[in-house]
């Protein structure tokens, strides 16, 4: 299982990181550690990827993957509400993993992520402003 975390900042754009270890950008977030909550593992990882102390506040949207890949089994991610980033001068990146992070428009982020994990943005908005958590089965 995995959870990660929508934050946006002022002008409504997605904040992404771009992992060293990785062609592509994601949002802020990781593999639970054993025993710890999906809350937990996204306010953790957040903190370890940019410095942020953030509360994992509405759960947005829950997306089942496939095995794909070097990936042998199927994943469960969780994708918190995060909030504002209301000063974006706080972010400290992780730099072990992390080579840097941007703001981007929600189309801008989608277009940044890799297919099997693009449709988590614009259900993220969805989820947002409905009010509510939608789940993204793995397509088939």
């Amino acid at each position: 299982m995995s959870a990660i975390v929508l934050l946006t900042d002022e002008r409504d754009r997605v904040l992404l990181v771009k992992p060293n270890y990785r062609d592509y950008w994601a949002l802020p977030g990781g593999i639970l550690d054993p025993g710890e909550l999906p809350h937990e593992c996204a306010e953790r990882e957040v903190v370890e990827e940019t410095g942020l102390k953030i509360e994992a506040r509405a759960l947005l949207v829950v997306d089942f993957a496939p095995p794909l890949g070097d990936r042998p089994k199927p994943m469960i991610n969780f994708l918190f509400d995060g909030g504002l980033v209301a000063d974006p001068g706080l972010i400290r990146l992780q730099s072990d993993e992390l080579d840097g992070f941007d703001f981007f428009s929600w189309k801008e982020a989608a277009d940044r992520l890799p297919d099997f994990t693009a449709a988590r943005i614009p259900a993220a908005r969805e989820a947002r402003l409905a009010g509510r958590t939608i789940y993204l089965p793995a397509t088939r």
